[in-house]
């Protein structure tokens, strides 16, 4: 082969090589926008999945006012219909809370993974002891723990005496009127009056003050006036 007919064929190599190259180092830095956006996406995802909460929960219309304190209230004959809440426990035993039907029930979700979860739960529990012999009980939703061994830990650190529903996937979340809760917000508290209505909620961790604040005005002596609980 003489030297010029060489020539085209190096030079068509050397062409494909360039394209090569430069296909290599375009698809290299997609894959790089892609995985740092992914990455990104997964933080956000991360702080939203347990933080402070938030006031919002969504579409739906579902009367709650919200206060500057974050507690959401709805006034008495627009309230909803808490939903069925039943299954097992994290100590592996069954709840039904419309067996509570009469009680005020404080309902709050929590995971053992979640730091503003661990925050607030030596406040339920001190509240708790201070009023449920007032016809309250307190129940826990546990969510996103891949199994109940992390949940009943989190409840021995923590003294937790009242039971928790275990939903690993949310679904009981889910079975509330929309726009009632958020299922990124964890923690979240919920108040069901004695009718079995949800009363109040909030998409943030509460200190004692503030769940004491959230619970006092559903809370009744025998005059059926507000009764505050045990400071």
């Amino acid at each position: 082969m003489s030297a010029a007919s060489r020539a085209p064929l190096r030079s068509n190599l050397s062409n494909r090589s360039n394209r090569a190259s430069t296909t290599a180092s375009t698809t290299g830095r997609v894959r790089r926008r892609v995985a740092l956006t992914t990455g990104a996406v997964a933080v956000a995802l991360l702080a939203t999945a347990c933080g402070s909460g938030g006031t919002s929960g969504g579409g739906g219309q579902t009367g709650f006012v919200t206060g500057a304190d974050g507690i959401s209230t709805v006034k008495e004959g627009e309230r909803a219909d808490a939903p069925d809440l039943s299954g097992k426990t994290v100590d592996g035993g069954q709840l039904d809370v419309d067996d509570y039907k009469g009680k005020v029930v404080v309902l709050n979700v929590w995971g053992s993974w979640c730091p503003p979860c661990r925050a607030e739960a030596k406040n339920f529990e001190k509240v708790y002891q201070d009023v449920k012999d007032q016809g309250v009980q307190f129940v826990g939703i546990n969510t996103r723990d891949t199994s109940t061994g992390p949940a009943r830990a989190f409840e021995e650190e923590f003294g937790v005496s009242y039971p928790s529903l275990y939903d690993p996937t949310g679904k009981l979340m889910l079975r509330f009127e929309k726009g009632t809760l958020n299922p990124q917000a964890i923690p979240s508290t919920l108040v069901i009056d004695r009718e079995g209505k949800v009363a109040a909620r909030t998409l943030q961790a509460l200190s004692e003050e503030k769940l004491r604040k959230m619970l006092d005005p559903y809370l009744t002596d025998e005059s059926g006036e507000p009764a505050k609980s045990e400071q």
